[in-house]
């Protein structure tokens, strides 16, 4: 697809805008010590929290990765949205007050503090990995290809172009620059997605509006509506035309009561990329009020992630991958001047994304890894000088690891079952060092060793099973080791935990309890509807 003259002026006022904001933030605002790099000074109000949490989540594994796979299995995939905002909701209120109590920085620091330096070595070094060959070089992927696909440049042009933008944001500013133009670009990007599905939907229904062509959209492909799939449902591969099944992907009701929630747990409750913008917070209540925020919009994101997928597929898209979806919305329905915005949209999804997801790589290793092993003694200027650093090689590695993914048809889907490997040990870990007193070092640093292995073996072993459903297993096999060692290993007992957890922690505002209400209540409305 071509942008017009009015596309390019749109897409490009809005790059060199955004650009020279992040400028001026770091200049305006420049990082005195450690806390102001990586924790934007602990001064973020609500919306700023729920703002950039949006932002740094939404990105084009969602807008793309989405809705391909909204195109390949239907509305089902808006599971990951839905689910993650009761997830929200629970991080919020039993989580988060923990963590902003005990000031803690990294989910690495957390756990030291919990039990001791080696749990949280192996935890910082798994995470650091996992960030910078799954998580970034996706983004960096996805990104390429919608460049590739939009403005016909070249992936790796568009991945090089995706990481110098993104530098901007997040290597000389740290979380505060990060941050606040996060504000300004889930602005944009809610927008601009809006704009994209609103228009699809209207082409649907002959120009009858959004509701006909939801309506429209449902009547020609009722099959893509279905949230809870069973064992037989099933999916056609677009590469090889094979007949898959859908239960593998979204494994029924594991969705509501099995392995979503060990992946959303992970991923909102002890995941430094997401957590840091809450542990940023003025204070408890911010945070709160920021996290319920960000669950009320993502209940309405498959209207913007999902439903452009589906209604691709009901107009017989001619695309080669799944991924290409999107942008195939894009260049045949969104009209000069909004084209650009919208694309300006995919940008800033991925812009805040890689500059969230950099910013927390270099976040632990400077603070959990280089800090602990290499430089104890390193004044605050000198961490944030080796915090940009580590952003920097972090983003140069992805670029240089991205063509690695071409081979990969759903990319979203790639990432959930990756990250998978590593979330279930890593929640156990967490949640029973939170909750659970008798919790002993011996065994956190026992589930840190052998939850790779027991989820690789399981893929293995049992490849039949969703990856959805083995990190529930594997989930429970790890909690089951860490009660057993807990209990019985010959010098176990209780760590001498300097966390301070109280019951009074757990008392939330008026505001929060009445948006858990609304978002739980939505939730069950949908659900309810396409069950």
């Amino acid at each position: 697809m071509k942008l017009d003259t009015f596309d390019l002026s749109v897409f490009t006022a809005y790059l060199v805008a955004m650009i020279g904001i992040a400028i001026w933030f770091a200049v305006r605002f420049k990082s005195k010590d450690a806390e102001d790099y990586f924790l934007a000074g602990k001064n973020l109000p609500w919306w700023a929290v729920g703002g950039s949490l949006i932002a740094s989540n939404i990105s084009a594994e969602q807008m793309i990765g989405m809705a391909g796979s909204g195109f390949v299995i239907g509305l089902a995939i808006s599971s990951y949205e839905l689910m993650a905002a009761a997830t929200l909701i629970v991080v919020a209120k039993f989580f988060l007050p923990v963590f902003l109590r005990n000031n803690i920085y990294t989910m690495p620091q957390f756990i030291e503090r919990r039990f001791d330096g080696r749990v949280r070595t192996g935890l910082a070094i798994f995470w650091v990995m996992l960030f910078v060959f799954v998580n970034i070089t996706s983004l960096l992927f996805l990104g390429g290809l919608a460049m590739n696909s939009i403005l016909g440049v070249p992936i790796s042009a568009g991945v090089i172009a995706l990481a110098i933008y993104s530098a901007t944001f997040s290597i000389f500013g740290g979380l505060r620059v990060v941050v606040w133009t996060d504000v300004i670009q889930v602005v944009v990007l809610i927008l601009g997605g809006t704009v994209a599905s609103y228009v699809a939907l209207n082409a649907l229904s002959d120009g009858q509006g959004v509701f006909s062509g939801l309506q429209e959209l449902y009547n020609r492909a009722p099959e893509k509506f279905n949230m809870i799939f069973s064992k037989e449902d099933t999916y056609t591969d677009m590469e090889t035309g094979k007949e898959m099944s859908a239960y593998q992907l979204l494994p029924g009701l594991g969705v509501l009561i099995g392995g979503m929630w060990i992946a959303n747990l992970y991923y909102w409750g002890i995941n430094q990329y997401i957590i840091q913008r809450a542990l940023a917070a003025k204070n408890t209540k911010e945070a709160q009020n920021g996290m319920v925020f960000a669950a009320f919009i993502k209940v309405l994101m498959p209207f913007i992630v999902v439903l452009p997928g589906i209604v691709a597929y009901v107009m017989q898209a001619d695309i080669g991958k799944a991924d290409e979806a999107y942008p195939w919305i894009l260049s045949n329905f969104v009209g000069s001047g909004f084209r650009g915005l919208a694309v300006a949209a995919l940008v800033a999804a991925i812009g805040s994304s890689l500059s969230s997801m950099i910013n927390s790589t270099s976040t632990i290793y400077t603070l959990d890894i280089h800090k602990v092993l290499f430089a104890p003694k390193a004044s605050q200027k000198q961490l944030v000088i080796i915090g940009r650093v580590a952003a920097s090689l972090s983003l140069v590695i992805g670029v240089i690891m991205t063509p690695l993914l071409d081979s990969f048809g759903q990319i979203f889907q790639f990432i959930q079952e990756y990250t998978g490997f590593i979330s279930p040990g890593i929640l156990a870990i967490f949640v029973f060092g939170l909750f659970w007193k008798k919790t002993t070092t011996p065994a956190a640093f026992a589930a840190v060793l052998v939850a790779i292995p027991l989820s690789v073996g399981l893929k293995i072993i049992f490849p039949e099973w969703a990856f959805l459903n083995r990190m529930g297993v594997a989930f429970i096999v790890l909690s089951l080791i860490i009660i057993f060692i807990s209990l019985f290993y010959q010098r176990g007992k209780p760590t001498d935990s300097v966390v301070v957890v109280e019951r009074s922690m757990f008392e939330t505002g008026t505001v929060f309890n009445l948006m858990s209400i609304v978002v739980i209540g939505l939730l069950a409305v949908v659900y309810a509807l396409f069950w």
